[in-house]
């Protein structure tokens, strides 16, 4: 190393350690402040699509969950997963929720039948599952940490390559998952069909024999 290249080094080291050294959890980064207020407004979305009573509400909150997923996504620099998020989820499971809702014909308004009573039980099952979630991704990601300078981890021939070398099985199962959801929905609109043609079936064959 020459003396000029010494000298340059030694001017520009502190500077560049002071100025990484003032970031820190008092002084936010833009994309986290973005972060953390994308996932204040996904969880209060969440929250209001398992407590409202409208199935239709619902399954439009759920939207903006699943988007807000997808951000999150973005701002974490996993571009793939972001815009899988917004094609498998938001594209095709929302849909197939509001075609079964129209299919089996589901109340628009205040259904009293969405409400099970169960309420307690389901939150202590609810932040059982959350704590043990947070617990798991924090105990194998504490010393993880994403080099922004270096090649793009998210990127699509990166997740590509894990998706479909690791992580196959998953994936065929969300597909049978999705086939099964449209299938259901199928046959229960064929159902509620057919009992509804019974039923106008004995209302005429009563008024017929009124009528005699």
């Amino acid at each position: 190393m020459t003396l000029a290249a010494t000298a340059a080094h030694l001017a520009t080291g502190p500077t560049t350690e002071a100025a990484a050294g003032t970031h820190g959890f008092l002084s936010p980064t833009g994309v986290e402040i973005a972060f953390l207020l994308v996932g204040l407004v996904t969880f209060g979305a969440a929250l209001v699509t398992v407590t409202t009573r409208q199935l239709v509400h619902a399954a439009l909150w759920l939207v903006v969950t699943l988007g807000g997923l997808a951000v999150e996504y973005l701002l974490l620099t996993a571009e793939f997963i972001a815009w899988v998020q917004v094609l498998i989820y938001v594209g095709s499971v929302v849909v197939l929720l509001l075609f079964g809702l129209m299919l089996t014909r589901a109340p628009i308004g205040r259904s009293p039948d969405a409400d099970s009573g169960n309420r307690w039980a389901a939150l202590t099952v609810a932040v059982a599952a959350a704590a043990a979630l947070v617990w798991v991704v924090v105990d194998a990601f504490r010393t993880t940490w994403i080099d922004l300078d270096g090649p793009a981890a998210g990127s699509t021939e990166a997740t590509g390559a894990s998706l479909f070398q690791n992580w196959v099985l998953p994936f065929e199962a969300l597909s049978v998952l999705l086939l099964a959801a449209l299938v259901g929905a199928i046959v229960l609109s064929r159902k509620a069909k057919a009992e509804t043609a019974t039923r106008a079936g004995q209302d005429t064959g009563r008024d017929t024999e009124g009528a005699r």
